[in-house]
């Protein structure tokens, strides 16, 4: 029951550092129209902006098409209740706030930022937003305390006309309920029969047992439990929210209310359920206890007493996690699509009934790739999908719009459901998925082991920690064993029992057989043995290839001390290149995945070179999942203006049609023709059947400077260069490269390793 997933550990400083560097925050604001020229200006300011301000003036629902409301949602908070933290303010409810605007925007595209509201007043809190809720297309309320969480959202919802959506309250409760639907579906227990029992009577437990009743368990089959025992109709002090849930019931404690019940939801504080409790409970009790950071009782506890239990927590590193972030973004999608006016019961009954049946559906590999390989299935370990499925965000946003729809909610229904689902596919941008599928690959191979060539570097230390720690492998750092411990240590890292293993090459037991393997290798490129020995000694990028070559590991990376071209050289002398050896970056753009070469090694590629390495770009993007469109770039148009560079391009090309290669290819041609289908109706005879993914360049200057250029004016993401072609996996990182980007690098070299032993 406790088959841990994706558990990470971090420092405080860690945690810091990520919300300082580079850019203090975690969310920016990028224009979505060109500022590029002095028309740009006039149509987005000044005299052209007047136009639409006009026709919002004559009809406000214009501000949906005119201006960014429609896809816009507030994050809203006072501070009352961080996070289980408390009432710490509402500026340091701040960082919490914009995480949940990145997780809008990561898993449903739903642009979004953070308002912080200097108030405890309720009233006062109501007449602030109120006065300023028309600016968006929705408001998620957040981490604002109980009971006034309640007065606050239902009367925002009456006052405005967009959503407005406690997830403190709801988040839980649709998935709670999901999983409760899932649960009562394996253990052929009906809704309606079931006794449920909740502890914990705050905003999130009423609104769980309140979705609940209403998707079909009885409110006579209900039992509230709060910190001074059962609510009971006719018990003193008891609010009205509280009071709305009471039932008849001799239970006048937590203990006594369990006996016999089929379901506990556990919404309290970490002990609140004992084995004992669990002990009386039904036959395949159902158990949610949900408590962060630590449960009412652990799935291990449970475990002891009862082996017929389904379980589920709040918490990543067990089975079945009531996680918010399978509900807002989605519930939130539906409804900014439809532009509804507000997120009804009914709505929140279509999301839970969704993400249920989603669970009940074959799950993708990728949601494997994340969860170390683990094949899931639909029973007791899987109930709820994973925040990780890709098939969410077109999968439950059309639940949700459909509801609207039908209650009456929405301004703008949907016609093409089949439509909207397709374009609900296109939106998130791949940069996230194409990692996570990265890294489950390598966490699904066996465990590989990885050289961290410059060991005794902070950066690649901590660098070590973090791939060991995300379980992508084995990393070795080489170096001398106390200098590393200490470095370590003033990092706040302490490896013992890590499995994170150090390696010092002067005295490794290794070391006369690399000397000797690679002296064979280099005598006759005059070499001497002591030369050799030297290199073995004293050079770790020699040792760490060796290590590689002679199967010690199965990939390095290095890179941070050195240049690219100084260690490619050391590299070179331990390893054979495989296949044509070129560099490829991998640009991440405006929901694009593009594949860029040869962008490290070669400086000025003749026609023959240009073809290889349009073959070696075309094998390795199929190898990462994907199917290559090979465009070779240019500044010419097939033959115009003619050049020296242009023929060269032309060639490559009548070399790949004689040799009649298996993947699309077309050129030469400008970026534009190249990324926008539509520009091609000028070339009938093009052969790319969409947008190209691979970009060849004519030469490493032009390769280099364009992605380098892109990630410098924002808005992209490159990861590399990484090196393709040599017989063992090596990735070189920039000089100075940052923490992530040495993971990134090693996860990339262990992913290769495995991909070229399986190819």
């Amino acid at each position: 029951m406790a088959d841990l997933t994706d558990k990470q550990t971090f420092s405080d400083e860690d945690a810091l550092e990520f919300h300082r560097s580079p850019t203090p925050g975690k969310i920016s604001m990028a224009p979505t129209k060109p500022m590029a020229t002095q028309r740009d200006l006039s149509l987005a300011y000044s005299p052209g902006v007047a136009i639409p301000v006009l026709a919002i003036a004559a009809d406000v629902d214009k501000a949906y098409d005119y201006t960014s409301k429609g896809n816009l949602v507030a994050v809203i908070s006072n501070g009352t209740a961080i996070l289980g933290l408390g009432n710490l303010g509402h500026m340091a409810s701040k960082p919490v706030m914009e995480g949940k605007a990145v997780l809008f925007k990561r898993f449903a595209d739903v642009d979004s930022f953070d308002v912080e509201v200097k108030t405890t007043d309720p009233d006062e809190f109501i007449t602030v937003v109120k006065n300023i809720g028309d600016t968006w297309g929705g408001i998620n309320l957040e981490d604002i305390k109980s009971p006034e969480c309640f007065v606050i959202e239902s009367e925002l919802q009456d006052l405005l006309d967009i959503p407005v959506f406690h997830d403190d309250q709801h988040g839980t409760a649709i998935i709670s309920t999901a999983g409760l639907i899932n649960a009562c579906h394996i253990t052929g227990k009906k809704l309606e029969d079931i006794k449920v029992v909740l502890a914990g009577a705050g905003a999130a437990g009423l609104s769980s047992i309140g979705l609940m009743k209403a998707v079909g368990v009885r409110a006579e089959n209900t039992v509230i439990v709060d910190r001074d025992g059962v609510i009971y109709k006719g018990r003193d002090n008891v609010d009205q929210w509280k009071a709305a849930h009471a039932t008849d019931t001799p239970h006048r404690t937590l203990a006594e209310a369990m006996v016999g019940a089929d379901v506990v939801l556990g919404l309290s504080a970490k002990g609140a359920i004992t084995k004992e409790m669990v002990a009386s409970m039904a036959p395949n009790p159902i158990i949610f206890a949900m408590a962060n950071p630590d449960p009412e009782i652990t799935p291990e506890d449970v475990a002891s007493v009862r082996s017929d239990a389904i379980m589920a927590t709040g918490r990543s590193d067990y089975v079945n996690q009531v996680n918010n972030v399978l509900g807002f973004p989605y519930i939130f999608r539906g409804a900014l699509d439809v532009r509804a006016r507000r997120v009804n019961h009914e709505m929140k009954v279509a999301c839970a009934q969704a993400l249920a049946a989603l669970a009940r559906e074959d799950v993708p590999d990728e949601v494997a790739m994340a969860y170390r390989g683990r094949k899931l299935r639909f029973g007791p370990d899987y109930i709820i999908p994973s925040p990780f499925d890709p098939r969410l965000i077109w999968y439950i946003p059309p639940f949700v719009a459909q509801a609207a729809m039908d209650t009456g909610v929405a301004r703008k229904p949907i016609e093409d459901m089949d439509a909207y689902r397709t374009e609900l596919r296109s939106r998130l941008d791949p940069s996230a998925a194409l990692m996570q599928n990265i890294s489950g690959a390598v966490r699904a191979a066996p465990n590989k082991r990885v050289v961290f060539a410059e060991g005794e570097e902070t950066a690649v230390i901590r660098a070590a920690w973090g791939f060991k720690q995300a379980e992508l492998g084995t990393p070795i750092l080489l170096g001398r064993e106390d200098l590393i411990r200490q470095n370590a240590a003033e990092a706040g890292l302490i490896f013992d029992d890590m499995g994170i293993e150090i390696v010092n090459a002067r005295v490794s037991e290794h070391n006369a057989d690399y000397t000797d393997w690679l002296y064979a290798r280099l005598q006759r490129r005059g070499y001497l043995r002591r030369d050799v020995q030297r290199m073995i000694n004293q050079d770790r990028n020699y040792f760490g290839a060796a290590m590689v070559a002679r199967g010690q590991a199965d990939a390095m990376v290095t890179g941070v001390t050195r240049n690219f071209n100084m260690v490619l050289k050391e590299v070179r002398r331990v390893l054979d290149v495989k296949n044509r050896m070129i560099g490829m970056s991998i640009l991440l753009a405006k929901g694009r995945t593009l594949f860029v070469a040869d962008t490290s090694i070669h400086e000025l590629p003749n026609a023959e070179e240009l073809a290889e390495i349009a073959i070696q770009a075309a094998e390795t993007v199929r190898k990462l999942g994907k199917t290559p469109r090979v465009a070779f770039l240019s500044y010419s148009t097939f033959g115009n203006p003619p050049g020296d560079r242009g023929e060269k391009v032309r060639e490559a090309i009548r070399i790949l049609d004689a040799r009649g290669v298996d993947f699309e290819y077309e050129g030469e041609m400008p970026p534009e023709l190249a990324l926008d289908p539509d520009a091609r109706a000028a070339y009938p005879f093009m052969r790319l059947t969409g947008h190209a993914n691979v970009l060849v360049m004519p030469a490493i200057h032009s390769a280099s400077i364009s992605t380098r250029l892109v990630q410098q004016l924002g808005g992209a993401t490159v990861i590399g260069p990484l090196l393709v072609g040599l017989e063992k996996s090596v990735q070189i990182v920039s000089l100075g490269a940052s923490v992530s980007e040495i993971i990134t690098a090693a996860t990339f070299a262990a992913y290769d390793e495995g991909a070229v032993a399986e190819g």
